[in-house]
């Protein structure tokens, strides 16, 4: 399927015209969507990678984890969490030099064979090619969320000594500025306001960030949003994950919403869009492809499976909803 382009960077299957002129709620990802973490969650990726790997394993000739890597593996729908693309990264580094084989080359290879279960079947592949026990052993990933030592060096190096100190009361080994500092600001009044005309309070979001993360990025405009029916996922179990849709359910029955829209720009994202209108809840995906590293591959990604709205940027939803 292709998607007509209607003007610069909007990208809209004519069946959905409708639908969107009667929608009456509208919720957001967050990281790629409202926020550019390229600077940001992104480098953490990276950062984090290389250090565990010289700490851990004594490898300290691992490949930078580029945003072609990134872009791979959230392309198979399994890994939304950051800390998960990590530790795909990692183990599949160390499988590589124990395979003696291109660190890039190998990589992809396990991209290509992984799917929505995320680490599971990264897990699942390299456990075909060598054994990687001791990394595995040593991480123990993913334990018990923020108790675990990948997860811990993670948010040491994305929050800061400051902020990760007042986030989970612990001390951070590291002390340069946290990488949060490097998020860029996508949201503004004026979009919020026009949103507001047609959706009133009914404005919220599902995020794989946690609430104070959130608060912290956007600043004074997180209070523009329905916080008490946004789901913050970094504080939930890990089975309510994305593309589970229990959180968007969550959020669209706490906002009354009979015909919803969700913002996001990852193949998460749309399938969980997919399986919450399965499940009865109306709900129309858009999806966001400007803060990708490679638009028009994302945009692809989205055209073949099926989303009927793609945005360059949040920026041109009142004229999509005509607002303007």
């Amino acid at each position: 399927m292709t998607l007509l382009k209607k003007q610069e960077g909007i990208y809209l299957d004519d069946s959905l015209i409708e639908v969107l002129k009667t929608s009456d709620g509208i919720i957001f990802d967050c990281d790629g969507v409202l926020i550019d973490i390229t600077k940001s969650y992104d480098l953490a990726i990276s950062k984090t990678t290389k250090y565990v790997l010289g700490t851990f394993s004594n490898i300290k000739d691992s490949i930078p984890i580029d945003s072609q890597i990134i872009e791979g593996f959230k392309s198979t729908g399994g890994f939304n969490d950051e800390v998960d693309l990590t530790y795909a990264s990692i183990i599949s580094i160390v499988a590589a030099k124990k395979l003696q084989r291109d660190q890039r080359e190998f990589i992809f290879e396990v991209i290509k064979n992984s799917n929505t279960s995320g680490i599971i079947s990264v897990e699942k592949y390299i456990s075909t090619q060598t054994k990687i026990d001791e990394i595995k052993n040593k991480l123990s990933y993913p334990g018990t969320n923020h108790d675990n030592t990948l997860y811990q060096i993670f948010d040491q190096l994305f929050y800061g000594p400051i902020l990760y100190n007042k986030l989970f009361k612990k001390n951070s080994e590291f002390n340069e500025t946290g990488l949060i500092e490097n998020d860029i600001i996508i949201i503004n009044k004026s979009l919020l306001s026009k949103l507001k005309k047609k959706f009133n309070s009914k404005i919220s979001i599902v995020t794989g960030r946690g609430q104070e993360s959130t608060k912290y990025s956007l600043k004074n405009l997180v209070d523009e949003f329905d916080l008490a029916n946004s789901v913050f996922l970094e504080d939930e179990p890990r089975k309510f994950a994305k593309p589970n849709p229990s959180s968007l359910i969550r959020a669209i029955k706490g906002l009354k919403s009979n015909n919803s829209i969700y913002v996001g720009d990852s193949m998460e994202d749309l399938i969980m869009a997919k399986k919450v209108t399965d499940q009865g809840y109306r709900t129309s995906f858009c999806g966001i492809i400007g803060t990708s590293s490679n638009p028009k591959k994302r945009l692809e990604m989205f055209e073949k499976n099926g989303a009927l709205l793609v945005l360059e940027s949040i920026n041109l939803l009142p004229k999509v909803l005509n607002l303007e």
